[in-house]
């Protein structure tokens, strides 16, 4: 992977007051050279989640276990399920 001073390919300058004194050093690029980097880092960011997507699948197809292994679960739960608040019926009564 490319560090993000890897993607401008253009000329970066210090920011300065106008007496000339130097800013604490912060980078200025201009904004098409930034649009144009961005859209670089996006586009190798969307071939990494590709590749590593396909590896993902890859490494689960390996790894799949058979149906008949899975345990199945009962269809009745063990414990009943009420709901937290009264239906719209009993509100209405």
């Amino acid at each position: 992977m490319k560090t993000p001073a890897e993607y401008l390919q253009c000329p970066v300058f210090d920011l300065t007051y106008p007496t000339g004194e130097s800013a604490e050093s912060v980078p200025v690029v201009a904004y098409n050279d930034a649009l144009r980097a961005v859209e670089a880092a996006l586009a190798d960011a969307e071939k990494y989640r590709y590749l590593l997507m396909r590896a993902l699948r890859r490494n689960n197809a390996t790894y799949t276990v058979a149906p008949s292994l899975i345990p199945s679960l009962p269809a009745v739960p063990e414990t009943p399920v009420v709901p937290l608040y009264p239906e719209e019926d009993e509100i209405a009564a």
